[in-house]
């Protein structure tokens, strides 16, 4: 009987034993090996003979030799190429799921690297040796692991696995992409990884496509790489396709019901109905000479769970009670579930709907939405416990959205606690923990224990967030903390003592490197030390270059951190030359951090290199799609290239035009638009932003958008500048682009595709209209005025013929200019001859207005006005205009 690679393979992916087919032990190894990882026995496999024949160290490893030249990873016993290569990535997941076991998902691991590889004690490492030089070797990108990371030698060797040839099974490429999610997660940045992994995948998932459970996982977990790297869009396309896959529904609706216990009045409440498709899950054995495995059902709850708190609180219910079986969408395909009682769901669902809570929270601006969005997907899948991982995710998914509200911020910080404290518990088995571990972004233990130690600061508890820091011994964490409490001298002592080896980092880290050899220190944990230095630079601004270059000395120029730092440095001084030469180094080693692309972007507008800046600010918000302050300095970018381009033309003698810098092209303001409008999603109270908008968007045409840019102005800015809110330039542009339009929309001629353009299109004349009519009545006139606004909004009702209401702010607009609020015994001459002209005006107005409002008493109110303003002004007898006033008032006393 041939083996049955396909259903091994799919076995180790899906953690469970996915084959009907009778296996006896005695056919192949893998048999059994495949057992053992499942049911999560790690020692058992790891302890094989197998096992000790390919992870024994080579006879010729040098002393500081790389993990890849210490280990041949040959099994001379075995001759069939399949076999060999089924036994190279068991082995690989073993060790991948040990080290996960240790670190992420517990219960403790009762095997050591060191009862794992062979020849050890004639060598010359021991078990310490092996883990320090593994965690050496897993700094990537100038970034460093996380120096207290357990048997870092099971994940270097499962790496070294992964990667080695395969023609025979076909799965390699996915474990490559789990065994880089979780050497992602032990940096202390992320950092790019060849991107190699995820075009190989490509053929996997057209193999696999028939599996709909299978593909979910996959395009489940390819999302969750893209979500470590920022990468929003990408992984929120991932997660919806990993739904269409497994055929998942879900949709977010309303339902009547309460959230208090004393509401009276039931109220819409937003709920998740969600429904798995229907498996048919079967139970299957593994066979053999000696013991049988049955496959647990996927959907059958396991007996124990981590425990779930209570809110206990006086006035909010433990969760929404629904009182209604109806939901407010009629025509929705789910409308038949029940919100109150919604059906079990599949636990890949289950892991399907966090991820797509964790989309919510990166795609929605920073407001109450997102806390709100985010609970009904939390809150369903922790309706229906069905597995171990996902459930400890999903409590932590709801202590982070309760962190922020006093009703709910003691049992979040309490089950954070608790979800810490039941890591190293056997209350369910390593292999149930494991089976949806990769589906899920769950947190190594240390980063849970760092989460609960930001947890106190946020509420205070300083001493206890310090205790926790010091026990991971995350420095800059520490350090901050004795900066809250002023302790700057504190901070740097513990810094010089690290870097010094009189603390028990060194110790355990450096120390040994002492020990042994100057060449493995050199090698081993240089970027720790690097960040360290840098830590010393913040803290010691007199001497911070010196010790940023000391960093990027010891590092040998890999030290992302380092480059950062002094680029940061540089740039606040003015240097920005220095700047952008430390900038750009950073960027290389590590092109995630949006930070540095945008400060490196900051430096190049300051040295005016606009299509530099541009680039820079485009790598900005295509790692952080939400950057608002990118997305305006991109459009501005876009704004001064044509200058840029004419200057430079300019410089080389091939343009005369002095006119030519000023001018930028439609399609540079238009990409300049764009970005603002997107930047304006996630920076709505950013009223320069809008300001800019408005005037990028009048420069292009887009006049609706500038109207809606005005009212946003004024909401956010009248109670403080008044009248300052308001372009009058642009309002006036308004008016003209509505009034250029034949006001009756039936005299359009036919045929004249131009004027009827005119009165369909939303930028000018009736299509327009609504939109500046809104702006007036709405936003800005019952916030701000003034002569010229008024005017405007005469002339937008003369245009209406809206004879009354024209005539009514031609007056505001008198009343509020320099003939209306002339004083007497003022002495300004240039005044009172503006004044005299505006008198002038409003009188015509009035003449010509005034008859064609009913009832109308046009002629008295202008014999009053031209009246009260020569009793004001009798000073100016003398002035050549003062005959122009007496002449004026003696016409309207004979006007009847």
């Amino acid at each position: 009987m041939s083996l049955n690679v396909t259903a091994i393979e799919k076995s180790l992916l899906v953690g469970q034993w996915e084959s009907d087919e009778p296996y006896p032990q005695e056919l192949s190894p893998a048999i059994k090996l495949v057992k053992d990882v499942v049911q999560g026995a790690f020692r058992d496999a790891l302890t094989s003979s197998y096992a000790q024949e390919l992870f024994r160290l080579s006879q010729a490893s040098e002393e500081d030799g790389s993990y890849k030249s210490l280990f041949q990873f040959s099994l001379p016993g075995v001759q069939n190429e399949t076999e060999k290569e089924l036994i190279q990535l068991i082995l690989a997941v073993a060790c991948l799921h040990a080290f996960v076991q240790v670190n992420w998902t517990g219960p403790d691991l009762d095997i050591q690297p060191s009862g794992v590889i062979t020849s050890l004690e004639n060598s010359h490492y021991d078990g310490d040796s092996l883990n320090s030089k593994a965690i050496g070797e897993l700094a990537y990108g100038g970034e460093p692991a996380y120096h207290l990371v357990q048997h870092a030698t099971f994940l270097r060797l499962a790496q070294l696995l992964f990667d080695l040839p395969y023609s025979h099974c076909k799965s390699a490429p996915w474990w490559q992409l789990r065994s880089s999610l979780i050497h992602e997660q032990i940096l202390d940045e992320p950092v790019p990884h060849p991107s190699g992994y995820l075009s190989s995948i490509e053929p996997l998932y057209r193999t696999i496509a028939s599996d709909p459970d299978l593909a979910g996982r996959l395009l489940l977990e390819e999302g969750l790489l893209e979500h470590t790297f920022s990468h929003d869009k990408l992984a929120a396309e991932c997660f919806v396709r990993a739904a269409r896959a497994t055929g998942l529904q879900y949709e977010l609706s309303g339902a009547m019901g309460k959230r208090t216990k004393f509401q009276q009045t039931e109220l819409s409440q937003l709920v998740l109905l969600a429904e798995s498709r229907k498996r048919e899950e079967a139970s299957v054995e593994i066979k053999s000479d000696e013991t049988s495995v049955e496959k647990s059902d996927p959907s059958t709850p396991a007996p124990n769970f981590p425990e779930t708190l209570l809110l206990n609180d006086d006035t909010l219910l433990e969760q929404t009670e629904f009182t209604s079986s109806a939901t407010s969408t009629s025509l929705s395909l789910l409308n038949h579930i029940d919100p109150a009682s919604q059906p079990p769901l599949h636990p890949l669902d289950q892991c399907i709907l966090l991820s797509l809570c964790l989309n919510v929270r990166n795609t929605s601006p920073l407001h109450g939405l997102t806390s709100e969005q985010m609970s009904p997907y939390v809150s369903r899948v922790l309706s229906h416990p069905n597995n171990w991982s996902i459930h400890t995710m999903a409590l932590l998914l709801r202590s982070r959205l309760e962190s922020t509200r006093t009703r709910t911020v003691e049992r979040s910080t309490l089950q954070l606690q608790a979800l810490v404290d039941q890591m190293p518990t056997a209350d369910s088995s390593s292999s149930e923990r494991l089976l949806y571990f990769h589906s899920i972004p769950l947190p190594s233990k240390w980063e849970m224990e760092r989460e609960l130690a930001l947890r106190f600061l946020s509420i205070g508890v300083v001493k206890s967030a310090l205790e926790i820091f010091e026990r991971l011994e995350m420095w800059e964490e520490v350090v901050k903390c004795w900066q809250s409490m002023e302790r700057r001298d504190k901070a740097i002592s513990i810094v010089r003592d690290l870097l010094e080896g009189r603390r028990e980092e060194a110790d355990s880290v450096i120390s040994r490197a002492k020990a042994t050899s100057t060449a493995r220190l050199s090698a081993l944990d240089t970027t720790r030390q690097a960040k360290l230095w840098c830590l010393l630079g913040d803290l010691e601004p007199d001497n911070a270059v010196e010790h940023y270059e000391r960093g990027w000395a010891i590092s040998k120029e890999t030290s992302g951190r380092a480059m950062r730092s002094l680029g940061g440095y540089h740039f606040t001084r003015g240097d920005f030359k220095k700047a952008i030469l430390c900038l750009q180094r950073a960027v290389k080693i590590n092109p995630l951090l949006s930070r540095s692309w945008f400060i490196l972007g900051c430096a190049y507008v300051r040295e005016e290199n606009w299509e530099a800046a541009k680039d820079a600010f485009s790598r900005c918000v295509s790692i952080d799609d939400e950057d608002g302050e990118s997305w305006n300095n991109l459009a501005t970018t876009y704004l001064r290239l044509d200058d840029a381009a004419a200057a430079g033309k300019q410089h080389d003698g091939n343009n005369n035009d002095p006119e030519a810098a000023t001018t930028v092209s439609f399609s540079n303001k238009t990409l300049a638009f764009r970005a603002l409008r997107q930047g304006l999603k996630y920076s709505y109270e950013n009223w320069r932003m809008w300001t800019n908008y408005m005037i990028v968007a009048v420069d292009v045409g887009e006049l609706s958008e500038a109207c809606r840019a005005q009212a946003r102005i004024i909401e956010e800015r009248s109670s403080k500048v008044g009248v300052e809110a308001v372009d009058e330039e642009v309002i006036e542009r308004l008016v003209d682009a509505v009034t250029r339009a034949p006001a009756d929309p039936n005299k359009i001629i036919e045929g004249d595709a131009a004027a009827q353009n005119t009165a369909k299109n939303p930028n000018e004349g009736h299509g327009l209209l609504p939109r500046v009519t809104d702006l007036f009545d709405r936003s800005m006139l019952p916030r701000v005025s003034s002569p010229r606004i008024f005017r405007a909004y005469a002339r937008l009702l003369t245009w209406q013929s809206r004879w009354e209401d024209a005539l009514r702010a031609y007056l505001d607009a008198y009343r509020g200019g320099a003939a209306g609020t002339y004083e007497k015994g003022e002495t300004d001459v240039k005044k009172w001859r503006e004044a005299v002209s505006e008198v002038e005006e409003i009188v015509d107005v009035l003449r010509n207005f005034g008859p064609r409002v009913e009832g109308s008493k046009w002629q008295l109110q202008g014999r009053s006005i031209v009246r009260t303003f020569i009793g004001r002004s009798k000073d100016f007898e003398d002035e050549a205009e003062w005959t122009r006033l007496t002449d004026l008032q003696n016409e309207l006393l004979r006007e009847k």
